[in-house]
């Protein structure tokens, strides 16, 4: 289906229907503000009434105590086996949520991250399972106002264009998507999805990527135009939940962004794309239009990121995604604060250039060894070769869950197609210009 792109100018004009936003709040930063200093600003200065983490930071979820900003907190993939024990599940509510609750406004909790996507089989066998049981322990602990959700990333679709195309992954659709509709159906949560177009861009698409006006696709099967990607994205979600059962489940977008700096090859990771998407993002979202097979349908939505954090990366896209500084300034304006509105502007300098080279994928420094060793055993379930660091291969010594993890990681990244997403991870990978090669450990580049 080809798609027609018409260029122009534009310009962010935030209707007075906006009312508030989620972020994603996350901390890879060496100058970044206290915990209580965000939370003040967010409540006092801001529009944004709910913010996502990434952990379960007591300080945190104390910071944002009898501020009224509802806070999503989220389980590491590595302990979801064991949240499918009643006792442990228990446990883990009374360290992580009775203490604080309900001075901190919990909103959802979020079973791991983009868990089928990274897998292993182990995770994504116990993660319906670890999500029933931990809702039976909130229950039982007296909080019924706390639901539980998993964001996915859009690779569980098997096809998004045109939407009427759509459907989840064979395997995945039945086997793990099914039982977790019903379950979100039954306790009236949302399911939860990571659209970014930033992602799929390509220069011949920038203006359907960036809610700018276009010719748009049109999809023959609806009868359907669509004007931007986000709304083609929901869609194919919508679709392939449809056949499934499950059309009425709410769909809630997760994280969803684009980053204002990136590395000298990505010339459209800049502040007037950035502010396009975002900016378009919350005008869409406060809208209530919905899309074109869900009209006047509203989606909960959190923007990744909160700010520009210095020790992701090394890509300097991934450094780059916030929507302020370290110093509560904003990278560009699209609306988020509160009070009168200055035109869009970029970042007070530019970034530093990055190392140029090759790229190496290896774990961030504070990943888990049980996280690790999901990594190591998703990888070497998908095909790629891992006899190196079996006993007698070159990478077996140092004999380690982290060394291992490394040297497999980056064999995942260097098969498939090195793109800073093969090297996520769920959040626990980081592309280095750094050969980690060891010895007669060597690692492709």
């Amino acid at each position: 289906m080809k798609l027609s792109i018409t260029p122009f100018f534009f310009l962010l004009l935030l209707p007075a229907a906006v009312l508030s936003i989620g972020v994603n709040y996350g901390t890879l930063g060496d100058n970044l503000p206290s915990h209580t200093q965000v939370a003040q600003f967010l409540k006092s200065r801001t529009i944004i009434d709910r913010v996502k983490i990434f952990d379960v930071n007591p300080d945190i979820i104390k910071a944002f105590a009898n501020t009224g900003i509802l806070v999503t907190v989220t389980v590491p993939n590595g302990d979801i086996p064991s949240l499918t024990n009643p006792r442990n599940a228990i446990r883990w509510v009374n360290a992580n949520i009775k203490p604080f609750y309900p001075a901190t406004k919990f909103h959802y909790i979020c079973v791991g991250t983009e868990v089928l996507h990274w897998g292993p089989q182990n995770l994504v066998d116990n993660l319906v399972p670890a999500m029933r049981v931990l809702h039976a322990a909130l229950v039982k602990s007296g909080i019924n106002d706390v639901k539980i959700s998993s964001p996915h990333s859009l690779g569980i679709l098997l096809e998004s264009n045109p939407p009427s195309n759509a459907s989840f992954r064979h395997g995945w659709d039945v086997g793990n998507l099914a039982p977790m509709l019903q379950f979100l159906r039954k306790t009236k949560s949302g399911f939860m999805v990571n659209p970014y177009t930033y992602f799929g861009y390509s220069p011949a698409y920038a203006d359907f990527c960036l809610f700018k006006p276009n010719a748009g696709l049109f999809d023959k099967a609806t009868g359907k135009r669509y004007t931007n990607q986000f709304d083609q994205l929901l869609d194919a979600v919508y679709v392939s939940m449809k056949k499934l059962g499950y059309p009425d489940v709410e769909i809630v977008v997760a994280e969803t962004g684009w980053p204002s700096g990136g590395d000298p090859q990505n010339t459209h990771a800049n502040p007037a794309n950035a502010a396009a998407y975002n900016g378009g993002l919350l005008k869409k979202v406060a809208s209530g239009v919905g899309t074109p097979l869900m009209p006047g349908r509203k989606f909960e939505t959190y923007i990744f990121s909160l700010f520009n954090e210095n020790l992701k990366g090394p890509s300097l896209d991934e450094k780059n995604f916030g929507l302020f500084r370290s110093d509560f300034t904003e990278v560009y304006n699209i609306g988020i604060l509160r009070g009168p509105q200055k035109e869009i502007t970029g970042p007070s300098q530019k970034p530093a250039a990055p190392a140029q080279g090759n790229k190496w994928c290896v774990p961030k420094p504070d990943t888990t060894t049980a996280a690790l060793q999901s990594n190591i055993d998703y990888v070497c379930s998908s095909g790629v070769d891992c006899r190196p660091i079996q006993a007698g291969g070159a990478c077996f010594e140092p004999n380690n869950v982290r060394s291992h993890a490394a040297f497999i990681m980056n064999s995942f990244y260097q098969t498939n197609g090195r793109n800073d997403y093969n090297c996520d991870f769920a959040h626990t990978g980081i592309i280095t210009f750094t050969d980690p090669s060891n010895g007669s450990c060597k690692y492709r580049s």
